[in-house]
């Protein structure tokens, strides 16, 4: 079973009984430092970090999907996790008002269904 690293409540709910779920309560880069660890004990990235057309700045919430098997360290995983954290950490920090925060949830989610169907 895979495994969906987040920070967004909507994912978690939603995916609960379908996939493993690393839900962290961080930020964006917190949860690619996270993900980036698990790829470190030998999970494989599943989808790319930095998907769709929304800049790392301009949504709080991410969920990546990794495997739920650890294996050998995929080094190509590797690269891509600590490239999207370099790239990550290139744009500051936002403060988003409360309003805009579900809607960045919904965001993520549409993200993460295209990759799951």
């Amino acid at each position: 079973m895979e495994i969906l690293v987040t920070n967004n409540p909507l994912v978690k709910t939603k995916y609960d009984n379908d996939f493993m779920i690393e839900f962290v309560e961080t930020d964006l880069p917190g949860v690619l430092i996270h993900a980036r660890d698990l790829i470190h004990k030998g999970h494989k990235l599943l989808t790319h970090p930095l998907s769709g057309s929304v800049k790392p700045n301009e949504n709080y919430y991410k969920t990546v999907m990794i495997s739920g098997k650890a294996n050998e360290t995929d080094f190509q995983s590797v690269q891509v996790i600590g490239d999207c954290i370099i790239t990550t950490n290139k744009f500051p920090p936002r403060q988003f008002p409360e309003q805009y925060l579900y809607d960045m949830q919904v965001v993520d989610l549409s993200l993460i269904d295209s990759a799951v169907k």
